[in-house]
């Protein structure tokens, strides 16, 4: 046996060590035979001997069986985005900032690690005492997928990290991408069989990671490229290396591909040299990227800098400029979007742009068509914004045929036939923290919009989605799935259909047990006794968010008195300026709204008349808070939630108004902008105080 276990053990390091000569440094040892034969021998005594085979063995990477689906994965540190800069002058004022947080430092010129940005799927990797534990996708930066699995079946990955210097608890961060090459093979593989291929390698990536049967990532040809480790907020690197830059080597000793083309550059001008000569480079890459990233050398550095809401004030990506190309514009179709807005779409001769086929564009408004003069049968130029969006930038004038058409937008939704309207859309820049309700306008576009509301087909998955979301009705399991199913089985037009269902109604939806159908329908009934501010904002009226919607119901007492209300009484609500005043009274004299509210009354939704002067009347009224960082305990989703309870009302930027800052971990700007107004600062302990003679749930 120990002769065995000795074989199956110098067979797995020597396979390991292969695998990172041929994808880490792009410099096999052996040829594909002789590895084959390795492989192949292993397989053999591990089936020979069952009681020696183990998770990190090669030979597992072929794939288990298939998952139901992908559990959530916490990540121990957020996966935090990048800001991006698209200009020059966007870079120096990065590099201004770093300097100036660094001045104490007595920093002159920074020194950078800079490296391609790769155009993949972002992973974590844990490793524990060297061996490969699990890995997740980024998901939303603190939560991900647990993929571990799939992530087992890229030779790309090891299994067990070489040599002894790592940390017993190792976070790897990296990009799951396909190389160019790999993608025209499989696509001409796929043609053959006569499948449908790929449109890119990132969606191909991206698809193949998220495969719930192993076994088919385990064919699709991925590769793995590791950028960076998750450190825990003011460690600065507790037992790595000092830089980054050398932090990336030692990446690569442990047996991790990274990328060849990262440098270590000084200042500014180090930044724009590398920039430009990644760009010169862009097309020989073995894998597609769309820009470059620059990180702050020094991870102590890193982490006295800090960051800034979902971003790292020490690193930014350099995005390149989108790629554009020229084709004909065939016609223009109108598209319902989820709040009613008429957007212009471009049909093209179809063209293929940053690496995908484009045959649709946005045109944004009709604004836009006349300052472009776009005109169908034109030829015009169009880009991927942010190498995502397609949208036409430009026409080509002399290229012109003398039977182009002009466009007229519609007078009629062409969805539900309710009249169109046109009316300024406040074009908003969130503060950095801001909440979805606090805006600072920075000017006006007028948008053509369709009336219907609550009965526009075009609106009503997403009419029906918010009216059930947790801060609105909160119907718990009505979800994304269940509403598709309930509009497109023709069950439910309007949110007042929700209270006439029965468990004979839901019986033949796909995945919905008895059981379930019984505890949706109980959360439905539970759904009936609401605050006046949930129900307002459950609505949906356009620019009425949660704030707005409790100072609507503060001011007003009652619903009968809202609805009456014309644009000068509602203009007295603090906050609502004529733009929302406006889209209220346009959607209090739509008739179908009110049919659909009136259903909704007689239906037993339901509220006590009295919430809103309890709210005027609690511990914080009228006072203005600001929450900034990260809470013990709170989420600043909660804390506000609490404030609002209490009386008081959360906005999202510092200003002289502001009664109280509310800091946790890593506030950022708005602390500094409170300190410097005078403003109070309190902590989360102190908030909890105020809060004592405060209800838990609004």
């Amino acid at each position: 046996m120990s002769s065995a276990r000795d074989r199956v053990q110098a067979l797995r390091e020597a396979i390991e060590r292969h695998n990172i000569a041929y994808y880490a440094l792009d410099a096999p040892l052996i040829g594909d035979a002789d590895y084959d034969r390795l492989f192949a021998e292993l397989q053999a005594l591990e089936a020979e001997h069952p009681e020696l085979r183990s998770v990190d063995s090669p030979t597992q990477r072929v794939g288990a069986a298939p998952l139901p689906e992908f559990a959530a994965r916490a990540h121990a540190t957020p996966m935090l985005s990048l800001n991006n800069a698209f200009a020059d002058d966007e870079v120096a004022a990065f590099d201004r900032r770093v300097r100036e947080g660094l001045a104490s430092d007595g920093a002159g010129e920074v020194n950078y690690s800079a490296e391609p940005k790769f155009d993949g799927l972002a992973v974590s990797l844990r490793y524990q005492d060297g061996r490969l534990l699990q890995g997740a996708t980024r998901g939303d930066g603190t939560t991900g997928e647990d993929v571990t699995a799939n992530l087992r079946t890229l030779r790309s990955i090891p299994l067990r990290l070489q040599g002894s210097d790592w940390p017993a608890v190792l976070d790897v961060r990296g990009e799951v991408l396909m190389l160019r090459s790999d993608f025209a093979q499989m696509n001409e593989q796929q043609r053959e069989k006569g499948e449908k291929a790929f449109v890119n390698p990132r969606n191909a990536a991206a698809g193949s990671l998220r495969q719930l049967d192993p076994r088919i990532t385990a064919t699709r040809p991925l590769r793995f490229f590791a950028y960076g480790v998750g450190v825990p907020a003011g460690t600065a690197g507790a037992g790595l290396p000092a830089t980054h830059s050398e932090l990336l080597d030692r990446l690569a000793a442990w047996g991790f591909p990274v990328a060849r083309e990262r440098r270590r550059v000084l200042g500014l001008a180090g930044l724009l040299a590398y920039y430009a000569e990644i760009g010169r480079l862009r097309a020989t890459l073995p894998y597609d990227i769309d820009g470059v990233v620059y990180k702050v050398d020094d991870l102590a550095a890193q982490a006295r800098l800090g960051f800034v809401s979902r971003a790292p004030r020490f690193a930014l990506a350099h995005k390149f400029a989108a790629e554009e190309a020229v084709t004909e514009l065939l016609e223009i179709s109108i598209q319902v979007g989820r709040t009613g807005a008429l957007t212009p779409v471009a049909r093209l001769k179809p063209v293929f742009v940053g690496g995908v086929t484009v045959i649709n564009a946005t045109l944004h408004n009709e604004d836009e068509i006349r300052r472009k003069d776009v005109r169908i049968g034109d030829t015009v130029v169009v880009r991927r914004a942010g190498d995502v969006i397609p949208e036409v930038v430009r026409v080509l004038p002399e290229k012109r045929p003398a039977a182009a058409r002009r466009f007229s937008m519609p007078q009629s939704c062409p969805v539900c036939g309710s009249r169109v309207v046109r009316s300024e859309e406040e074009k908003s820049e969130k503060d950095e923290n801001d909440e979805k309700d606090e805006r600072e306008v920075q000017g006006v576009a007028a948008v053509a919009r369709c009336t219907g509301g609550l009965y526009c087909p075009a609106q009503r998955k997403q009419a029906l989605l918010h009216f059930a979301s947790r801060r609105a009705m909160d119907i718990e399991g009505l979800g994304d799935k269940l509403v598709e199913q309930l509009v497109d089985n023709a069950i439910v037009r309007t949110p007042a259909d929700l209270y006439q269902l029965g468990v004979a109604a839901l019986a033949n939806l796909e995945r919905l047990a008895e059981k379930s159908a019984g505890n949706l329908l109980a959360a439905i009934e539970k759904s009936k006794q609401t605050t006046l501010a949930r129900f307002i904002y459950a609505l949906g009226i356009r620019n009425v968010g949660e704030a707005t919607a409790r100072e609507l119901a503060r001011h007003f007492g009652a619903l009968e008195r809202l609805l009456a209300a014309d644009e000068t009484q509602l203009l007295q609500v603090p906050e609502v300026g004529p733009i929302v005043a406006q889209c209220i009274r346009q959607f209090c004299s739509e008739p179908h709204n009110q049919t659909v509210i009136e259903q909704l009354r007689a239906a037993g939704v339901s509220w006590s008349e009295s919430d809103a002067a309890a709210v005027s009347a609690g511990a914080l009224a009228g006072k203005v808070f600001v929450l900034t960082g990260a809470l013990p305990s709170l989420t600043r989703d909660a804390a506000g939630q609490r404030i609002m309870a209490a009386g008081g009302k959360v906005t999202g930027s510092v200003s002289k108004k502001t009664d109280f800052v509310v800091a946790g971990a890593e506030a950022g700007s708005k602390l500094e902008k409170a300190q410097r107004l005078g403003v109070s600062v309190i902590d989360e302990g102190q908030l909890l105080a105020l809060l004592q003679a405060a209800p838990e749930n609004p």
